[in-house]
């Protein structure tokens, strides 16, 4: 029998995975259960979060197509995103024993600015210290995708941010990442995402039932 808790899940991976389909999908079984989750996400989340969102995600480039901003700057906007978003939005819910579910959080931090970017990592740890008060997701789905079928779904959104336009070759080394960063952690799971949405849907559901002890 399902007991309130306070309960993060985050759903992690490269552009055109489905998390933010498979968010959606998961909010509503939830509620069919009786439970009233949170949906949120990264960059963005709250009314202050969501400026920095547009910032960072929008408003990047100059006229030439030149970043605006110093690798390090632009870390540092996700990170003050980040805080807004914790402060006022994933910690009072989680105070009140809510489950949270997140569309992208620190991993995806960790894989492009990190890995991508090569910004220190010691740097973004040495924040998150402040940021996150303890604070660390309970579940996270790594949702793991072809090449083709990114490239489908990134052709078929009506609006892209900055991410939408990187080359293949950075997503497959990000997902590389986000793999190097699942493994041998147990409350990590790595799910394929290439095709049949139904299936995965199920798998989603039985892991979080499972967690959460939900009949």
């Amino acid at each position: 029998m399902y007991k309130k808790k306070p309960f993060l899940i985050v759903f992690e991976g490269v552009e055109g995975c489905g998390k933010s389909y498979q968010s959606q999908k998961l909010i509503r079984s939830l509620k069919k259960k009786g439970i009233n989750p949170i949906l949120t996400r990264e960059p963005g989340g709250t009314r202050s979060a969501e400026s920095i969102r547009t910032l960072i995600l929008k408003d990047y480039f100059n006229k030439g197509k030149e970043e605006k901003f110093d690798k390090y700057t632009d870390t540092l906007l996700y990170l003050a995103a980040r805080n807004e978003h914790i402060k006022n939005k994933i910690e009072p819910a989680l105070k009140r024993k809510k489950v949270v579910i997140c569309d992208r959080f620190i991993d995806s931090t960790i894989a492009y600015q990190v890995y991508g970017k090569k910004v220190n990592r010691s740097f973004i740890d040495n924040i998150h210290k402040f940021i996150l008060q303890g604070i660390k997701p309970n579940l996270v789905f790594i949702l793991k995708v072809s090449s083709k079928s990114s490239k489908l779904r990134l052709k078929k959104r009506k609006t892209k941010n900055r991410y939408d336009n990187f080359s293949q070759s950075f997503y497959t080394k990000a997902q590389k990442s986000f793999l190097k960063i699942a493994k041998n952690k147990k409350n990590y799971f790595v799910l394929n995402s290439s095709s049949n949405n139904t299936n995965l849907e199920k798998k989603i559901l039985n892991i979080v039932f499972k967690k959460l002890k939900i009949k």
